[in-house]
């Protein structure tokens, strides 16, 4: 039992696709009608980084997140515009209601953003997901984890690669904490409740036949050349299987005048959680350039082929199914090669990537807030 000291409320920041899968598992556990922990008030900001319904609305129903009990609605627009705008209406609301401690998840705009203004105006961070890091700057995402890092005073972190980096960048012991993998907790959360997408049965796929691609990176979908010349290997390479390829929309700006695939690959429109994970379990291999597919292909034991010369997420290389097989298409060959002969390794699942991050995650916030009697 714990003393109330003060009556702490948490901010928690949403504001991408991401973060919606990562806050999901914490809001199982606070939203729990069994829950152990009533005491603990929190308030859900959405920041609207990401503002259709296909990235955003779908994923709170599917994944019983609540009703934001605020939206900063920044929407679309450069990486300094958006995160001016979500500084300014998450300043606002700290004006008018100061919480006790303001929890961010993951790496996007929206998380470097609300830590620092948070902290600037006397408010602790705490970090889901801290510590990773895939030292390369060219990616907006790592200066966001840097950044937030740099602010945060409690470190949650999914593996111990990442208890390493913070280590190394002077953080004291005691402000880590290893709790697993948040993103993981909600797939196992929604296992018996994946579904095959609409079009399972019109595209006549069978599991295990067909691949899937998943592009959003900068350096794979800005050069229209280079992104056509990705889907040509695959589509040369993948021995008749069919190819599934969900378009990012980033994506899709730059291949929707381009008409000479032929019906190898069927493009379609991003899927809600349920359907693009069941996509993702029954696939003989996904090739993405996504940290966070490769962490659900190494649940599902599924060869994940990333377009990447660095990755965030080292465990799943080491003990999962992911390879990092470089932005030059002509890897594509090869890696295939070892997919279709089975030389693909096996892969084991991270410790800690289980069932209980989310439990482990609000026990120690209750920790944190409420001191013993």
């Amino acid at each position: 039992m714990y003393e109330e000291k003060i009556n702490p409320l948490i901010d928690i920041i949403a504001g991408a696709r991401p973060n919606f899968v990562k806050i999901a598992a914490i809001f199982k556990v606070l939203t729990d009608k069994k829950s152990k922990y009533p005491a603990l008030r929190y308030r859900l900001i959405h920041t609207g980084q990401h503002y259709d319904a296909d990235m955003s609305d779908i994923f709170f129903q599917q994944l019983g997140i609540p009703e934001p009990d605020a939206n900063l609605n920044v929407g679309s627009g450069t990486q300094a515009s958006q995160t001016a705008a979500i500084m300014l209406g998450y300043e606002q609301l700290l004006i008018e209601e100061q919480s006790t401690l303001c929890l961010v998840v993951g790496d996007v705009t929206s998380t470097m953003a609300c830590a620092i203004t948070a902290q600037k105006l006397g408010i602790p961070v705490a970090h889901v997901e801290a510590g990773i890091r895939s030292e390369d700057w060219s990616m907006p995402e790592e200066i966001n984890r840097i950044v937030t890092d740099a602010v945060t005073n409690i470190f949650f972190t999914t593996s111990e690669y990442a208890n390493k980096n913070l280590r190394l960048s002077g953080v004291p012991e005691d402000r880590i904490i290893f709790v697993g993998n948040t993103m993981i907790n909600t797939l196992y959360d929604n296992l018996d409740r994946l579904k095959p997408p609409i079009f399972w049965d019109d595209a006549k796929l069978q599991s295990g036949e067909y691949f899937v691609i998943t592009l959003h990176r900068p350096s794979n979908v800005d050069d229209f050349e280079k992104t056509i010349e990705i889907l040509k290997e695959i589509e040369k390479h993948a021995r008749g299987n069919q190819i599934l390829f969900p378009v990012h929309p980033r994506t899709a700006k730059n291949i929707r005048q381009f008409d000479s695939l032929n019906s190898g690959i069927i493009m379609v429109d991003p899927l809600p959680y349920l359907e693009f994970n069941y996509l993702i379990k029954h696939a003989k291999a996904v090739i993405t350039d996504s940290g966070g597919v490769s962490e659900e292909t190494t649940v599902f034991g599924v060869p994940c082929l990333t377009l990447r010369n660095t990755t965030e997420r080292p465990e799943t290389i080491i003990e999962g199914t992911n390879e990092l097989i470089g932005t030059d298409p002509k890897n594509i060959k090869q890696a295939f090669e070892r997919v279709f002969t089975g030389m693909w390794k096996k892969g084991s699942i991270p410790e800690k990537w289980d069932d209980q991050v989310g439990q482990r995650i609000v026990r120690a916030l209750e920790q944190m807030l409420y001191s013993s009697k």
